[in-house]
């Protein structure tokens, strides 16, 4: 996708609402559609720490016109025929309930009901997925920074009462993000914390890409996130025997 197409706090409401007008134009106002945003669309409708999300992921509730209707705002506006997808229903971190932790965010044209998920619910779903090269754990960071900045902290009490919402228990989330959360909430200044972690995303991020450029089979082979497990595996023994010597 390139750079104008990528989706924005401020260009995010444009999309929806064009898809608002293009689904009402098809479907007529006798059924509306509810769509609820997960991921970096989520992050975006919420908070200002985010600066953008490469497609809009959501779990929609709408009749078949609602393909269509994306269909005609991405050829309109030439994004990707994926820019507004389902995919995220295929994850670990879907989950039915979703919908029963999500809030209204927006509706347009009387017809498109958009709403988002609750804070610790969200931060839940990215604890699942846990993701060191991409903005799963940053966006736990600037979540939990923002609600400590307005004055409405989240605890982790609140975190493990959505853990058992959602997913009945911790057992989806992986030891190194159950550390990775218990480290976060000890920080004394989540913002600075903030920056750290989004800067060894994108570390991370480069090295995956860096890695599927060269041989592209290893990447086939395994997950990016085993890749980036052994590749750190790797710098450890590195560094102890620097150290021995």
């Amino acid at each position: 996708m390139s750079a104008e197409h990528t989706f924005t706090r401020e260009n995010l409401n444009t999309y929806l609402r064009e898809l608002g007008k293009e689904f009402r134009k098809i479907n007529g106002t006798v059924r509306s559609a509810e769509v609820v945003l997960v991921g970096g669309a989520a992050i975006l409708a919420n908070y200002n720490f985010r600066e953008m999300t490469r497609d809009i992921e959501a779990v929609i509730h709408a009749s078949s016109a609602m393909r269509d209707a994306i269909n005609h705002v991405g050829e309109k506006y030439g994004l990707p025929r994926w820019w507004f997808n389902t995919d995220f229903i295929r994850t670990t971190s879907h989950t039915n309930k979703i919908p029963q932790y999500s809030k209204h965010y927006k509706t347009f044209s009387n017809v498109l009901h958009i709403r988002t998920i609750n804070a610790e619910h969200l931060i839940a779903m990215k604890l699942v997925s846990g993701r060191e090269y991409k903005y799963d754990l940053s966006d736990i960071v600037g979540i939990l920074a923002e609600h400590e900045k307005a004055g409405k902290i989240i605890t982790f009490e609140d975190i493990n009462r959505a853990m058992l919402e959602m997913y009945d228990g911790w057992d989806m989330v992986s030891d190194e993000a159950r550390d990775f959360l218990n480290h976060t909430l000890k920080q004394p200044s989540l913002e600075a914390f903030f920056s750290q972690i989004r800067a060894e995303e994108k570390r991370n991020n480069k090295i995956i890409r860096d890695i599927d450029e060269y041989d592209s089979q290893w990447m086939k082979n395994e997950s990016a996130s085993a890749v980036l497990k052994k590749l750190k595996n790797i710098e450890s023994q590195i560094w102890d025997e620097d150290l021995e010597l």
